[in-house]
């Protein structure tokens, strides 16, 4: 399988991104030569996408990058209903697909002095399982989670520092050897967390569930993911819930039912809490009707 390497500086760069939902028989878009690199990571479900001759099947937990200068296309539709983040990016610097990367730097590099850019190369894998998808997903939430203050500097600054983080777990997952036994817990948790968010979790429940210590389990996602498990949780039904004020016309009450919390008002404070507004207010400001 091929490997995007890329001389930086200049570092690849954030253009825009998303998460979609989509419906069962849905089609990647037939596109040809769109100039920037177009990165997919499907969190359920799975998309049948080509690119020249090659064909993917991109199911829960991988990564595609598709290239800026090839046709791309949907050659078969979603069999079921498939979750996908979307993500654009692009460089100005030189890049090219390989089976055989680098190990010596750029030749321009070689010549060192006290006012030298070194470069280095950046390797990415054009197609890969990765090692640590919840990790990766938490990374994409944030850069969406930005979107709608892109047109603040700040947030566009903030955009490439997570963007910079997205390539370093990309690049992580093309040696499946390399993650911690720490990692590797942390992500069973974060993943177990995605998959039952809606149901009562306690970190008694969990602990039960990967049968590791509740303390062992908190430590090791405050090391890697930067937050206790019930963080975590919280933070994960608010990103649902989002999706839910957005999409649909459900009340609050029910909004807060459908991603696990009890009680609408402890919903409400902890929205609020995270977003800086109540979650009706969030829905009358972001929300595009047609």
């Amino acid at each position: 399988m091929p490997i995007l390497e890329f001389t930086a500086p200049p570092l690849p760069h954030y253009i825009a991104g998303g998460y979609d939902v989509l419906p069962k028989g849905f089609k990647h878009l037939n596109r040809r030569d769109i100039g920037v690199f177009d990165l997919l990571v499907v969190s359920f479900g799975c998309l049948y996408v080509g690119e020249e001759e090659r064909r993917y099947e991109v199911s829960a937990g991988h990564a595609l990058i598709l290239r800026p200068d090839r046709h791309h296309y949907g050659y078969e539709g979603c069999k079921e209903q498939t979750g996908a983040y979307w993500l654009h990016f692009g460089t100005e610097g030189a890049w090219r697909a390989t089976d055989n990367p680098s190990i010596e730097p750029p030749s321009e590099s070689r010549v060192r002095n006290a006012f030298t850019v070194h470069t280095f190369s950046m390797m990415l894998p054009q197609f890969v399982r990765l090692t640590q998808p919840s990790m990766l997903y938490e990374k994409l939430d944030q850069l969406i989670g930005l979107e709608r203050d892109s047109h603040h500097n700040w947030a566009r600054w903030k955009h490439q520092l997570i963007f910079q983080q997205v390539l370093e777990l990309l690049n992580a997952s093309l040696d499946l050897h390399t993650v911690l036994p720490g990692a590797n817990v942390a992500e069973r948790a974060a993943s177990y967390i995605r998959m039952h968010y809606s149901e009562d979790i306690t970190i008694g429940s969990l602990a039960e569930a990967l049968n590791f210590h509740p303390v062992y389990i908190a430590r090791c996602m405050q090391k890697e993911l930067g937050c206790s498990p019930i963080e975590y949780l919280t933070r994960y039904r608010l990103e649902q819930a989002k999706l839910y004020l957005l999409q649909t016309d459900l009340p609050i009450h029910r909004v807060a039912e459908q991603v696990g919390f009890t009680q609408p008002s402890y919903f409400s404070t902890c929205f609020a809490k995270y977003e800086g507004l109540s979650p009706r207010d969030y829905r009358k400001r972001f929300r595009i009707r047609p």
